[in-house]
């Protein structure tokens, strides 16, 4: 089969296509033929070094796959040869066939394609284990999703406005605070305005009781000026670095704020599963009715990953990247 694998650390050209033997699914996984792949955030840092993928996981970047079985492992009952299912992966998505844990795969919902499916695994696990199960999001809520047009920001804002919570999102240009309102957010460009000073004006100084947040140090003070009484800051990424210095301990203690946060990849198979039983349950039925579909920016062939990787690089996409495996 073909893979495209790291060759070294660096840029995009590292990306390199090679020919390799087909894996074999050990008990308890499945081995898919891989129909389409998406392309994340934790790719790009895994290329260029500050990702390492944990111990035991595949080296070959590809968090989220779309195929169909074609072998069992061992003590696998929750699927036969032949299902379409998306799923996510422990490495080794950016390949014509991928082994995952039979735990983390899920039917593709009805009436998605192949391209749409292996957009939702990677950010729907995401959202769902951060936003509803540690920052236990309720109707009512007001969140502020940052990098409101990313796979991150545009999956959370469809599943705020699917259970009833009020989400304001940060972007950068007239162009992606349009989108951010069409996914029923309200946008605020963060060229232009002050995001405390947006979301504390128009919630009455409320502010807001979840933050789910990709730039990490960057943002840390303002951050918790925006948060709500018992608000919940959710850190998922570190654009602006890992780092917070100076940071006043006692803003945190008068709001009795929970400042956590996560990382999917070294979640355990176990973990991973229990977050695609509640997708199940909550998430898939509305993805079958034709609501919070991915948005989709653009589709690449599996040997130009290192083209898909500029383009999410450059942070000019809304939405997800996606390659597709022939």
């Amino acid at each position: 089969m073909i893979e495209v694998a790291i060759a070294g650390h660096g840029g995009p050209e590292v990306l390199q296509p090679r020919t390799v033997p087909l894996p074999t699914p050990a008990p308890g996984e499945l081995l898919l033929r891989v129909m389409a792949a998406g392309v994340n955030r934790p790719d790009v840092l895994q290329r260029a070094g500050h990702y390492p993928p944990p111990p035991g996981a595949n080296p070959v970047p590809g968090l989220e796959v779309a195929g169909t079985v074609v072998a069992l492992g061992e003590g696998v009952s929750s699927a036969i040869v032949g299902d379409t299912v998306c799923a996510l992966t422990n490495g080794g998505g950016y390949a014509q066939y991928c082994v995952v844990p039979a735990g983390q795969a899920l039917p593709v919902p009805r009436g998605l394609s192949m391209i749409q499916a292996a957009a939702v695994p990677e950010t729907f696990f995401t959202v769902w284990a951060n936003l509803f199960e540690i920052g236990h999001a309720r109707r009512g809520d007001i969140a502020l999703i940052h990098g409101g047009t990313s796979g991150i920001g545009t999956t959370a804002l469809m599943l705020c406005r699917e259970f009833g919570i009020c989400a304001f999102a940060t972007a950068g240009g007239a162009e992606k605070c349009a989108v951010i309102r069409e996914l029923g957010g309200e946008p605020i460009n963060y060229r232009q305005e002050a995001f405390a000073e947006v979301v504390l004006a128009k919630t009455e100084h409320h502010g807001a009781d979840i933050i789910l947040d990709i730039m990490g140090a960057s943002y840390f003070d303002d951050n918790l000026a925006t948060l709500a009484r018992d608000g919940r800051l959710l850190l998922i990424g570190f654009l602006g670095g890992p780092v917070a210095e100076r940071v006043n301990l006692q803003k945190i203690a008068v709001k009795r704020a929970i400042v956590t946060g996560s990382t999917l990849r070294t979640r355990t198979t176990q973990e991973k599963a229990s977050i695609a039983e509640a997708l199940r349950k909550h998430v898939w039925p509305v993805l079958a009715e034709g609501r919070c579909l991915p948005v989709i920016h653009a589709i690449y062939p599996l040997e130009r990953a290192a083209d898909a990787h500029r383009e999410l690089e450059s942070r000019q996409h809304i939405g997800k990247i996606v390659l597709e495996v022939a």
